[in-house]
């Protein structure tokens, strides 16, 4: 079913634009809410949001024997949790039937104007919301390209990678609650941070504030406490992708950092994108990740194509100026894969809850243009990157506003992701 629901050849009734992020082929999932309806889940389709609580309203999923008497309740929460717990028949049944009632051929929700009206709202009317509710949120460090460009910053250039990087998935637990929706804006941290030049630290706003380029796949199946997840089921318990910008204090992670990983040098926010594109609609675009030297343990060696061919950019706009494109990157570049990655979390008896946010980490590529993060970007403040205006930056000023896209092409069909975006506010 899934590779039906991918064809080329599938057309909308509805006007979509070839550049649009959104084709029949993608219809990835989010919640958006208005005044009127209150929060509810929903499909993109073009520049439109489908409201699957009005669809099940009129009876469009009525006869889906995969969502039980979960309908029409499970399409009026405020995240996709619920939904996720129904598990992949009713994720996989749900996308079937918007499919179908999208199709140019395809009278049901077309022909009905009455339904058409309730049923279909321009994006540009809605509020989207935080797609998910994560209960547990894991930020990996898993661009080979990335972890090398820290080493040689850090550390030693002639060793640059940390002993154990090549071996598996390094990862840290992060905070949950500071998690926000596209679109809201982040406050400048305070906390301790000490220069090289200083001699003992101060506490005040952070002065190397910066973005980091992410995807994050969330959790769709959950698992049991004490019961590994193999890497041959890694993916059946991943419901779908979506962009998410970590940001970071580096001069407070850089004066705070201990064995166990960051802490108030990034957990005052992290952005996620409002809409998750299913690993369904990504599967024309698997590619074979980069070669594992040395080949991974057993519990990590995986067969076929894990990654994801998803083109990457990151634009900074400053205040009242013009945006300019800064990064352009792809995931799947990415050393260790999602399969991987989640194997490995799994792999001491770790549990899965729906609705878990897992990122992969800076994604920076080989060229100067293609690295994740201002800190390389301008090489730890060494190498101002210039702007459309004329202005130059070393990290984010108060004002700027960073937007970050994705998506991936076949074929003659884009399936994008859409945007996350946040504009940084001044200190307290």
């Amino acid at each position: 079913m899934p590779n039906a629901l991918n064809s080329p050849s599938l057309r909308s009734w509805i006007d979509i634009r070839p550049d649009n992020d959104f084709p029949i082929q993608n219809l990835p999932f989010g919640v958006f809410e208005t005044e009127e309806r209150g929060p509810r889940l929903a499909v993109a389709i073009g520049g439109y949001v489908l409201d699957l609580y009005a669809a099940s309203q009129f009876g469009f999923f009525e006869d889906l024997t995969e969502l039980g008497d979960a309908q029409p309740k499970v399409f009026r929460r405020r995240s996709l949790n619920a939904f996720l717990r129904l598990g992949r028949p009713a994720w996989r049944a749900v996308r079937q039937r918007v499919s179908e009632l999208l199709r140019h051929d395809e009278p049901r929700l077309r022909d009905h104007e009455e339904a058409v009206r309730e049923c279909l709202l321009r994006q540009t009317e809605v509020r989207m919301l935080r797609p998910v509710k994560p209960a547990n949120y894991t930020d990996f460090y898993s661009s080979i390209e990335h972890a090398t460009n820290v080493g040689i910053m850090f550390r030693d250039p002639a060793n640059a990678l940390l002993p154990n990087w090549r071996w598996l998935p390094i990862g840290y637990h992060g905070r949950t609650s500071s998690i926000v929706a596209s679109g809201t804006p982040i406050r400048r941290p305070s906390g301790q941070r000490k220069a090289p030049d200083e001699t003992v630290p101060t506490f005040g706003p952070s002065r190397q504030l910066d973005f980091e380029l992410e995807m994050a796949f969330v959790v769709g199946s959950g698992s049991e406490l004490g019961t590994p997840v193999s890497i041959e089921q890694a993916e059946e318990h991943i419901f779908g992708l979506c962009l998410f910008n970590d940001w970071s204090a580096r001069d407070l992670q850089s004066w705070e950092y201990v064995p166990l990983g960051p802490f108030l040098g990034k957990n005052f926010g992290s952005s996620v994108a409002p809409w998750v594109v299913t690993l369904d609609a990504l599967e024309p675009f698997r590619i074979a990740g980069p070669v594992q030297e040395p080949a991974p343990l057993p519990y990590l060696a995986q067969r076929g194509s894990h990654n994801f061919d998803v083109q990457l950019e990151v634009a900074l706009t400053p205040e009242g100026g013009a945006e300019t494109t800064i990064s352009r990157s792809n995931f799947g570049l990415m050393y260790w894969s999602m399969a991987q990655q989640l194997a490995h979390h799994t792999s001491n008896g770790c549990n899965l809850e729906a609705g878990d946010l897992y990122a992969s980490g800076t994604i920076s590529g080989t060229t100067p243009d293609s690295l994740g993060s201002m800190l390389e970007l301008a090489w730890r403040g060494t190498r101002p990157l210039p702007l459309a205006d004329g202005s130059e930056r070393k990290f984010l000023l108060d004002g700027d506003t960073v937007t970050m896209r994705g998506h991936a092409t076949k074929d003659g069909v884009r399936i994008g992701f859409g945007e996350v975006r946040g504009t940084v506010l001044p200190a307290l």
